[in-house]
């Protein structure tokens, strides 16, 4: 049976099953009898056919959920349009919508069907008259599927009546090859070349290839198929003809080339005072894929000391051209699309030049798209930071230490090194044991897929471990020379024994109780079946003929050809920073990754390991250095936060710039600011309504013992504490045991700030600035009286704070070389130790209201129970009916860690590690404080872990 018949087959059930319009569960027997049906209509179709790789492929699509999307909307001169009327005989749509069926569960493409008329509706109807324009921002999780997501809108946009349509596909002629093949699938349905008279149809256009309909194309597919005014004299626009797609990288000849012909070629009109070439007649649309790479404007001085954006103000180059393409059309739309918002945040909101026009700020929308439960991301990788370290995370990781020596400095690729390093390895393959390790994971995960019966689809294998072309050539021989060897050894049967034991041990070793435990966590028993070893073992050579090791470094002969492979491509690609950031890696099941990037959005996008594994995820493996999980880490948690952040405004009816704004003097931005605010060397950053608590400290005795003087002499201060009081709320109780102090005056809390010393690496919180921050409040009128508690743990070691007996609290963590590091401090419950049952409920309430089931979030389907951090400050700050705000309490709650309970490395006589967290209840004042950015600091960094862009 071709694997055409079989998707074919599942396609017809999966339609036959939703048409029955039940709740019911859709079980085995179900699907037994759509199949019997559909086999009746066409009986050829059931020679061959897998009946349990069809039942077990609809039941894991029948058993995907996905969340709500969530949406900031600023509706000013905009007139509602999208009616269902307008949307009647949608022939793009249509057959994407088809085809899309055709390999995802019908729950998310009726969530594509929903996202992209909620976007498309946000945008201008393209056949109204005079100027309009509108601009966005769509944020989606990591490898979740933008590209499919923006297809869709470009074939609806089309069908609305938009003539233009400019994708900004990434920096690389890679990421914009495939992006152009996944548009000539999608939107096109036929395959693009370098001859227009060649139009084999492929994708949609198998579904419906009239030629009444077919768009055209200004860019291809092929190594030069970027636009070019050679191709492009060729072209004849006029407002009755089909849309045009254009696919361009965002590099600056490209654009001035595509915004020269623009003026030359397609204006129609010009602008009365300026003389500047217009174009009234073609409704654009511009998709900005990775709008917070190369789109962002980086230069100073956007805005005046007036506050009024400044007319002589020149962007850097990319955000000119851009913007100068969107100034020419006179009715047009901006949609950007990324995973890693941290830049975009920082546009401007007034931004705008006489030649380039307002800047890319998202004015009329930014949404949140929430991910199938299929997916896998950061959170469900990584976990999230919890009070025992992280929680939740898969056991897919594997710590790579043998690249380099302690100290970072030499060995087979050390920190730091120039493009003239040579990897060098000790032994026989010339490379790390971790790497051998890794690429005989890759082989063992393409046997068992091949024993799945997915052995037709692609298995790719990622390799990033440097920047430069030339250590990647190394690297890119030293792994085909170990991948001939070992099919040699075993082709011929040379000293195969030993290979095989090798192979074996580690079956034994990771995976099989690697499968067994995700499996059994995640209820994968029909999707995941562990095969046995000699099963696997019979797959090792049929595996080895068909992999392919290549080296990819930007150029578009380099895309991989998954469209064009008539079988699944089993792949190990070496690249840096051009394969990490953009490109889809189809079916990745293993990655070597390095690269120690710290920058928030450049580490996120280098996360391609994220995304959809149907029937492999266990077989999944990540190796990687200690120092990147941590950073991963903070990503998890950070972009959890902002997009919860965003899920409140949503709620309470706030706007982009309203989101904006807010981000832009948030903490989080501490780890970013030495890297991404180049425009303002100095950060304003406000701690209103957040969490600011310490999970880095010292090992040094000293170090530790200042802090712990510094805590005494606060207590001293604060006189007799009281126990803390026990809550009753919602028909709960709740207790701590430990010392309190009520109506505590700032000035003590901001003489404790200044005497205690957080660690460098305690990115989120400084102390010195937390002091300045509340004094400048305090003087304002808020955060002027405060709770402290000391919470007591589970150690059997007890300390006296203000008379009351303290047990020390268990925290285990990481012993890093510098430093002591946990999870979570504290949980949303020690949180409100301070909220009655009113306030309490009120924040239940809020944290209901606000809630998303996005399972790229690590969100049950349950609606929470307890409020969480975000609504608890809210309510503390801005109150809610029948509660009173109170926006001068602040919450400090400290604990006393026992680093006996840590992790070893610690002395017997070290004292107790002081740990604090701060509440901040929300605030409408604008009290900042500044953080300094230095230049000196941004220069050593980028040469240290690559430029910023």
């Amino acid at each position: 049976m071709s694997e055409e018949s079989k998707k074919s087959v599942i396609k017809i059930v999966q339609e036959l099953l939703v048409a029955q319009n039940t709740d019911a569960e859709v079980t085995p027997g179900m699907i037994s009898e759509m199949i019997d049906r559909v086999l009746l209509l066409n009986p050829a179709w059931g020679s061959g056919l897998d009946r349990d790789a069809v039942t077990d492929e609809l039941i894991r699509r029948f058993s995907v959920w996905v969340g709500q999307d969530a949406t900031l909307v600023d509706n000013t001169d905009h007139v509602p349009w999208l009616t269902p009327d307008r949307k009647r005989d949608w022939r793009y749509w249509q057959r994407y919508r088809e085809w899309q069926e055709n390999k995802l569960p019908w729950s998310a493409v009726e969530s594509m069907e929903k996202s992209t008329d909620a976007v498309l509706g946000l945008l201008e109807d393209p056949k109204r008259d005079g100027p309009w324009d509108r601009r966005g921002l769509v944020v989606g999780h990591v490898q979740s599927g933008k590209t499919g997501n923006y297809t869709g809108l470009i074939c609806k946009a089309a069908d609305a009546g938009y003539k233009m349509i400019i994708v900004l596909a990434g920096l690389h002629n890679n990421l914009r090859s495939q992006t152009q093949m996944r548009l000539d699938e999608g939107f096109l349905g036929y395959e693009t070349g370098s001859d227009p008279e060649a139009t084999q149809l492929i994708g949609v256009g198998k579904i419906d290839g009239s030629p009444s309909i077919r768009p055209h194309y200004a860019t291809n597919r092929t190594e030069t198929g970027d636009f070019n005014t050679r191709f492009a004299k060729n072209l004849g626009i006029s407002p009755e003809e089909r849309p045009w797609l254009f696919v361009v990288k965002k590099n600056k000849a490209v654009l001035t080339r595509l915004l020269d012909w623009l003026q030359k070629h397609v204006a129609n009109s010009q602008d009365k005072e300026t003389g500047r070439k217009l174009i009234s007649h073609l409704p654009l649309l511009m998709i900005d894929d990775e709008a917070d790479h190369a789109s962002v404007d980086t230069g100073e001085k956007v805005v005046g000391e007036d506050g009024l954006p400044d007319l002589e103000h020149e962007p850097t180059t990319i955000n000119r051209l851009v913007r100068r393409i969107l100034h020419t059309f006179t009715r047009k739309a901006y949609v950007g699309y990324t995973a890693t918002p941290f830049a975009n945040i920082f546009i401007h909101e007034k931004g705008n030049t006489a030649e380039e026009g307002p800047d890319l700020f998202p004015a009329a929308f930014i949404t949140n798209l929430a991910a199938p439960s299929s997916y896998v991301g950061p959170a469900r990788v990584f976990g999230l930071s919890g009070e025992d370290g992280r929680e939740g995370g898969l056991p897919l990781i594997r710590t790579v230490t043998d690249h380099c020596s302690e100290d970072g400095r030499t060995g087979w690729m050390p920190l730091r090194h120039k493009s003239s390093h040579l990897p060098a390895y000790p032994g026989p393959h010339g490379m790390p044991e971790s790497l051998v390790e890794a690429v005989n994971a890759f082989i063992l995960a393409c046997a068992v897929r091949n024993l799945r019966g997915q052995g037709a689809e692609h298995c790719s294998m990622l390799v990033h471990v440097t920047r430069f072309n030339k250590v990647q050539e190394v690297v890119h021989r030293q792994i085909e020379a170990y991948v001939g060897r070992v099919k040699q050894r075993l082709a011929r049967g040379i000293d195969s024994a030993t290979l095989l034991t090798e192979l074996h041990r580690l079956w034994l070793q990771d995976f099989a109780p690697t499968s067994d435990r995700i499996v059994s966590e995640l209820e994968l028993t029909d999707e995941c079946v562990i095969p046995d070893w000699t099963e696997v073992q019979a797959q090792l050579l049929d595996v080895l003929d068909a992999l392919d090791v290549r080296m990819i470094n930007g150029s578009a002969k380099d895309a991989l050809d998954y469209a064009d492979s008539p079988v699944g491509l089993k792949v190990i690609a070496i690249g840096g920073d051009k394969l990490a950031r953009g490109l889809t890696l189809e079916g990745l099941a293993v990655s070597y990754f390095l690269r120690a990037s710290k920058m928030y959005d450049t580490l996120m996008q280098m996360g391609r390991w994220f995304g959809y594994r149907p029937g492999y995820l266990d077989l999944c493996r990540l190796y990687t250095t200690a120092d990147l999980v941590e950073w991963f880490g903070h990503i998890a948690d950070a972009s959890e936060e902002l997009r919860e952040e965003f899920d409140y405004m949503c709620a309470s009816g706030g706007k982009p710039i309203d989101y904006g704004l807010k981000v832009k003097s948030h903490s989080v931005l501490m780890v970013t600011s030495r890297l991404k605010m180049r425009s303002a060397k100095p950060l304003y950053l406000s701690f209103s309504g957040q969490i600011s608590e310490t999970i880095a400290f010292f090992r040094e005795p000293d170090a530790l013992k200042r802090n712990l003087v510094a805590f005494e002499r606060f207590a001293g201060q604060l006189g007799v504490a009281g126990p803390i009081p026990v809550q009753k709320r919602n028909g709960k109780t709740d207790t701590w045991q430990g010392a309190l102090w009520s109506n505590v005056e700032a000035e003590h809390v901001v003489s404790f700030l200044h005497d205690y010393e957080t660690h460098p690496e305690s990115l989120k919180v400084n102390s010195k600035l937390l002091a300045r921050f509340i004094d400048e409040m305090s003087r304002s009128g808020e955060l002027t009286r405060w709770t402290i508690a000391v919470v007591s743990g589970g150690s059997q070691k007890s300390y006296l704070a203000g008379g009351q007996e303290v047990f020390l609290m268990k925290r285990s963590g990481k012993q890093l070389a510098d430093r002591y590091a946990i999870g979570r401090l504290l949980s949303p419950r020690d949180e409100a130790l301070d909220l009655d049952e009113a306030a309490w409920t009120a924040a239940l309430k809020l944290t209901q209201d606000a809630w998303h089931a996005d399972e790229g979030r690590r969100k049950s389907k349950e609606l929470p129970d307890a409020p969480n951090g975000i609504a608890i400050r809210r309510v503390r700050g801005f109150g809610a009916e029948g509660v009173v705000p109170h926006p001068e309490r602040g919450l400090l709650i400290i604990s006393l860690l026992d680093p006996q309970q840590a992790e070893e490395g610690f002395a017997p006589d070290t004292p107790p590690v002081v740990a604090f967290a701060i509440s901040f209840p929300g605030s409408n004042s604008n009290t900042k404080v500044e953080y300094m950015v230095n230049n000196v600091l941004l220069q050593s960094w980028e040469q240290l872990y690559g430029a910023c862009d």
